[in-house]
């Protein structure tokens, strides 16, 4: 983004607010201490932090509008506490830093550049900034990471890219200090290591925790003419929300042609279009439940061989899936990527059902382009009546019932310094100091509530009080964190691997679901043609090292 476009945006968001303010500004927010568990908190534990916590929530308040630049630095100003526990005021003066990230639904970086405004005024360093498209970021990290030519000090990257990067040398080892000021062992335990570690050295400072869960529209499953017309279609079952995606085939299929609200009325909303790698995890959510055997950790390749899965029977379902599911989806779905799904579609009052990463949740009530703010209700993935077992060849059903597999898609973005900056001292403090300021405890919170492009990742984000105390509807939010915290717990989660390639792998695939999608070729066809790409990549690689990190990346 240049700056001109930069303020453009942050001119637009103004003009914006001063219209909202006057509409929303009414609406008194509950207190923190009389809300059930937050409550029983000791007074003497009622101190700074809670104090804190309880302030930058109301910034700028659920239902008072999205938040704007100003908002974002008056939040990173109120957490510099840990910064100046840390850190003498101007002790960077002279410093000079390149940051880059993505810059995708107007968040991420910009969002970086208010909550490190403060730092720098505070610091003295100075930082400039590289934005990224989603469909760009791969490409131009895969260049930087191909060529050595890495021209930042700081970098937001996700886990699954630790391979690549991590793995070569290319970032600087964590500082102690850091670890402590970040409150490393709030990380709730999928995303302590090895993820963020390569060679048992921590590299990375989390700011987001990946899963994609199930969203969908609350009222589409309570209206009583859609109820009657499932049961006049000859369905024995009650009309009610998916838990299979045996159920979301049938509802899809059935709501074609269908009104709600004096509207068309759709199901489910696949996410077709390339993504720069992003989109395949779209496909995998449809496939964990038919994949991911609870015997078996792999669901990508087969762990002693590197060979794919993703041309066997449950891959090839679910591609089978999407392809069946077009005719019944909104016009052109062909053409939406993720972005169009998420936050055109599904916010903005098209389709019934999507799987995204939680930014649906928090931005439902948050963000000003979403119509669906009390009729969004969540889930983990659905499951499937019968799941794959690539080890005996067959479908088997569970004497438990369906398979549920949450798709713990990218391991969340993490905030990265370069190995560039160790050669100069006070540098190498100041870049750490930056990502350790995104990385803070109180932060976190801010960034899970409102829309920033990421989600829960601590522990401490799951204190149901302190949601309601911004304004969120106590069972919205209940609703909500089950689905984030059950999916990061679940004994079924399907984990990607952190291996070098890892989204060259995705993008290949990509390229080739668009022709499948496009009908250029059968399902079967498309995922061997995929295969086929990926052993010619394994091999490029390496397959035996590719082996050895696709096992450790299991825990085996």
């Amino acid at each position: 983004m240049r700056l001109d476009d930069y303020k453009r945006f942050l001119a637009l968001q103004a003009s914006r607010r001063s219209l909202l303010k006057g509409a929303a500004g009414a609406g008194a927010i509950a207190a923190f201490g009389g809300l059930g568990a937050s409550s029983a908190v000791a007074p003497a534990m009622a101190d700074e932090a809670s104090d804190l916590r309880t302030k930058i929530l109301q910034i700028p308040g659920v239902g008072k509008g999205s938040p704007t630049d100003a908002d974002w630095q008056k939040v990173g100003e109120l957490c510099l506490g840990a910064t100046k526990a840390n850190i003498k005021e101007g002790e960077f003066a002279g410093v000079e830093l390149s940051f880059m990230g993505l810059n995708n639904q107007n968040l991420h970086n910009l969002l970086f550049r208010g909550f490190l405004k403060p730092w720098e005024a505070y610091t003295g360093a100075k930082i400039t900034w590289i934005d990224l498209a989603q469909a760009d970021y791969n490409p131009r990290l895969q260049q930087a990471i191909a060529t050595g030519t890495v021209d930042f000090d700081i970098l937001e990257m996700g886990a699954p890219f630790e391979g690549d990067v991590c793995g070569k040398g290319l970032a600087s080892e964590m500082p102690d200090w850091v670890k402590k000021q970040i409150e490393f062992d709030d990380l709730v335990n999928y995303l302590k290591p090895p993820v963020g570690t390569w060679d048992g050295k921590q590299y990375r400072v989390t700011i987001d925790g990946d899963t994609h869960n199930f969203n969908y529209r609350t009222d589409y499953f309570k209206d009583e003419a859609l109820a009657k017309a499932w049961k006049d279609a000859g369905n024995t079952t009650e009309w009610a929300v998916p838990k299979t995606w045996q159920q979301v085939q049938a509802v899809t299929k059935f709501l074609k042609g269908k009104q709600i609200g004096g509207q068309e009325a759709y199901g489910y909303l696949d996410a077709c279009k390339a993504w720069g790698g992003f989109g395949f995890y779209f496909l995998g959510s449809r496939a964990t439940a038919y994949a991911k055997h609870p015997d078996d950790k792999a669901w990508l390749f087969d762990v002693d061989t590197m060979k794919p899965r993703v041309n066997n029977p449950a891959w090839v379902r679910a591609i089978q899936d999407v392809i069946d599911a077009l005719p019944s989806e909104p016009a052109d779905q062909l053409n939406a990527d993720p972005n169009t799904t998420g936050f055109q579609q599904f916010l903005g009052g098209t389709g019934s059902m999507c799987v995204w990463w939680g930014d649906i949740g928090s931005n439902a009530k948050t963000n000003d382009s979403s119509v669906i703010g009390d009729k969004c209700g969540f889930d983990i993935l659905p499951g499937s009546d019968d799941v794959y077992n690539a080890k005996s060849g067959k479908w088997e059903k569970l004497a438990s019932g369906p398979n549920f597999a949450p798709n713990l898609a990218y391991l969340g973005w993490g905030v990265y310094v370069m190995a560039r900056v160790d050669k100069d001292e006070k540098k190498h403090k100041a870049a750490w100091s930056a990502a350790a300021h995104l990385g803070g405890k109180d932060l976190a919170l801010w960034t899970a509530v409102y829309p920033s492009g990421f989600q829960c990742y601590r522990n401490s984000q799951g204190n149901i009080g302190e949601w309601v105390s911004a304004g969120y509807d106590k069972d919205f939010i209940t609703n909500y964190l089950a689905s984030q915290f059950n999916s990061y717990n679940h004994p079924n989660g399907a984990i990607e691997p952190r291996i070098p390639g890892i989204f060259q792998y995705y993008s290949l695939a990509e390229d080739i679901l668009a022709k499948t999608f496009a009908g250029q070729l059968k399902a079967q066809e498309g995922a061997d043609q995929i295969a086929a790409a990926w052993e010619k990549l394994t091999d490029q690689i390496g397959r035996e090292k590719q082996i050895a990190l696709y096992k450790a990346s299991l825990g085996m």
